[in-house]
């Protein structure tokens, strides 16, 4: 012994300290340190679309922020709900692999049988821009304006093709019930990504495309926007009206953001939303969602996380108004 009298009381509850102490630095390693090593970003989407450039610059720049690189995984299916829904079922979240979310994937168990639901198996990153809709047709095609377009449909139901990216999107929703608002049909036509759908529209085999991602085709001669679903019209497109001034009262909300699967650690979950919204303001990213005609809308977790319960209860309301019926 050396000669100092010992407290057991005193010895236990330091060690106890002791242990509580090294837990908790345990804990909080991994939040700080991270990330040390690449972190997967999932697009559920195929190359060659609009989101494949807008995601392609965002991943760059987020991997300035987080000192490790953010790679670009494209893994298309299901009308880009398969890739984010993977995450649904990782049986753990670190921060490794996060995927873009959009309304498809919200809204996919109100359409189809899935193993997963979008309120309670994700973690909400961050919310980055909304989608622009419009409806267009090849330069060349017959119809200058929608009420012309309309006016052929009506006379041949079901004999106009309508293109839109994934058979249970919400464009693809909405062109039915602008359709049956309209007294016609179209023949609606789903395509695993816009590039693909582009590609048939320009050559002839599509009459209508009626998603986002329109801005280049239309700027370079190809294509010829008919209206829009925004709320107002684009000041980059003088003279094309929205589909509510056209007459009917649609327009489409459609935000994309990032999550993660759920239980993430809080901390990990605040380095990445702020890295990703540094990130959103790089010149290259702002570029291509200008290129595209997106428009930034910046939510934190905790709002887009809320936009995610109005948007299912909205849209499972939209379905029943329609006669939606699971099958």
């Amino acid at each position: 012994m050396n000669g100092f009298p010992v407290d057991r009381r005193q010895a236990l509850v330091a060690l106890s300290a002791m242990a509580v102490g090294g837990v908790a630095q345990a804990q909080s390693r991994p939040a700080d340190a991270f990330p040390t090593k690449p972190i997967q970003l999932v697009l559920p989407f195929p190359p060659g679309g609009s989101m494949d450039p807008i995601f392609r610059t965002l991943a760059e720049a987020a991997s300035k922020e987080l000192g490790q690189p953010v790679v670009l995984m494209h893994k298309p299916g299901a009308g880009g709900v398969m890739g984010t829904a993977a995450l649904a079922t990782m049986p753990e979240s670190d921060g490794y692999t996060v995927a873009v979310m959009h309304n498809s994937v919200i809204r996919a168990p109100l359409v189809q049988k899935v193993n997963f639901d979008p309120l309670k198996d994700f973690t909400y990153l961050i919310g980055l821009f909304n989608l622009t809709t419009g409806i267009c047709v090849a330069a060349d095609a017959p119809w200058q304006t929608l009420g012309d377009l309309l006016a052929d449909a009506k006379k041949r139901p079901g004999a106009i093709s309508w293109g839109t990216v994934g058979a249970i999107s919400i464009n693809r929703i909405v062109a039915e019930r602008l359709a049956k608002m309209a007294g016609t049909s179209f023949n609606m036509v789903p395509f695993k990504g816009g590039g693909e759908a582009f590609t048939a529209l320009i050559g002839r085999h599509l009459d209508v495309y009626g998603d986002p991602g329109f801005g280049a085709q239309v700027r370079g001669g190809k294509a010829r926007l008919l209206a829009t679903f925004t709320q107002e019209p684009l000041k980059a497109y003088p003279g094309v009206p929205t589909v509510k001034a056209a007459g009917f009262d649609i327009t489409i909300d459609s935000p994309m953001g990032l999550v993660a699967p759920k239980n993430l650690p809080p901390a990990i979950a605040a380095k990445l939303a702020a890295a990703f919204r540094k990130a959103s303001a790089d010149v290259a990213h702002q570029t291509q969602l200008e290129s595209f005609d997106m428009q930034p809308n910046l939510m934190t977790g905790e709002v887009y996380t809320a936009y995610a319960r109005t948007a299912y209860e909205r849209d499972a309301k939209m379905l029943k108004d329609i006669g939606f019926k699971l099958e």
